[in-house]
């Protein structure tokens, strides 16, 4: 006969908290991030957060066939770098712009955003500035921050490690949807400017501090860059280490308005976001078959953290180029007639931007 043992017997009961989740810290967060969120709120919003969806009314007033346009991504090992650094305020920001920007490829009006944000124990003064980050991203784009999820999932996590996943949606006139079915030869490609590697090419990046023991904090830029100009870029005294955090730019509000500008908006032909695979792989993306880019090399001028990084790493050229944005973080096709205006409406929005080559017909 086998005795049952009584509770007190048996040790003191298990709790959620003793698996190491934390129910009243991930409550916490939510009144931490209620400020935050309510900077993001634009027209279509219905209620707030703590509900089990978000709700978004779709501005149907304003569209005679509306398009939903959704896209989903993360930001990769450019977490291990913030966390490394211990800098978490812009790491949303990147989020939210490598979603945004690739929905914005075909012209979409982006709308409202999403987040999913998991470590192993739930830091709150850690997962504000995250969070935090991804409000500004979404300011900055015009869009919504509608919901999103947070997760503690001890013993898959290392401590202090989280990870971060975003998904944006948005809105387009059917018959308004870029797709790069009018991209012609004689086109002209328009650069706008990155602010860095944004969010690609970082576990080469973190290969290269590495293998150099690179001081990444203290050093500015250009020193470590072996600079001895005094152009504004190189005379700048920021290190090595913000270069490589600069959080991605959000092209959002620049595009949309030339989009806007009626007398240029059938000039743009195609447009890339120049994310993993560089200038290589993704602006034949959007390029018809029988044609293809070609680019004037006096116009690519690698800033210096890439040059850096190509010197450090004895990365090839074609590494380069197919690994990391080289300074082009967007590019539009447009008709030739029109690039020099498309230059001129985007450098009012405050981006830099230059041809950089034209479409020519397949070899």
């Amino acid at each position: 006969m086998v005795e049952s043992r009584s509770s007190s017997a048996a040790g003191k009961g298990m709790s959620y908290a003793d698996a190491g989740v934390d129910i009243a810290a991930g409550n916490a967060l939510v009144k931490r991030i209620g400020p935050h969120v309510a900077r993001t709120r634009r027209a279509g919003v219905l209620g707030g957060i703590g509900g089990f969806g978000g709700l978004f009314e779709l501005p149907v007033d304003r569209y005679r066939r509306p398009v939903m346009v959704s896209g989903a991504d993360g930001v990769g090992t450019k977490l291990r770098l913030a966390t490394t650094l211990g800098r978490h305020d812009t790491i949303g920001i990147d989020l939210v712009a490598m979603c945004a920007n690739d929905i914005l490829v075909c012209g979409a009006e982006p709308l409202w955003f999403l987040d999913y944000y998991a470590s192993a124990t739930l830091d709150i003064d850690v997962a504000e500035q995250v969070v935090a980050g991804i409000a500004e991203g979404c300011v900055r784009s015009d869009m919504a921050l509608l919901g999103g999820e947070t997760a503690e999932m001890p013993g898959h996590y290392a401590p202090g490690d989280y990870d971060l996943a975003g998904f944006a949606v948005g809105v387009v006139e059917y018959d308004d949807i870029i797709d790069g079915s009018r991209v012609a030869a004689g086109d002209a490609l328009i650069g706008i400017a990155s602010s860095g590697p944004h969010s690609n090419g970082y576990s080469l990046i973190r290969k290269v501090l590495e293998q150099q023991h690179a001081d990444i904090l203290s050093r500015p830029l250009h020193a470590v860059a072996g600079q001895t100009d005094t152009s504004a870029q190189a005379a700048t005294d920021r290190t090595l280490g913000d270069a490589l955090l600069a959080p991605t730019t959000l092209y959002v509000k620049p595009v949309r308005a030339l989009l806007n500008h009626e007398p240029l908006r059938e000039s743009v032909h195609a447009m890339a976001h120049i994310t993993g695979g560089g200038l290589t792989e993704n602006l034949p993306r959007v390029v018809p078959d029988g044609l293809e880019p070609r680019y004037d090399e006096q116009q690519l001028v690698r800033p210096a953290v890439f040059s850096w990084l190509q010197q450090a790493g004895n990365i090839s050229e074609a590494d380069m180029r197919l690994t990391f944005n080289d300074g082009i973080g967007f590019v539009l096709v447009v008709a030739a007639d029109k690039a020099e205006a498309v230059v001129a409406q985007l450098s009012a929005s405050g981006e830099q931007s230059h041809i950089i080559g034209e479409i020519v017909e397949s070899a």
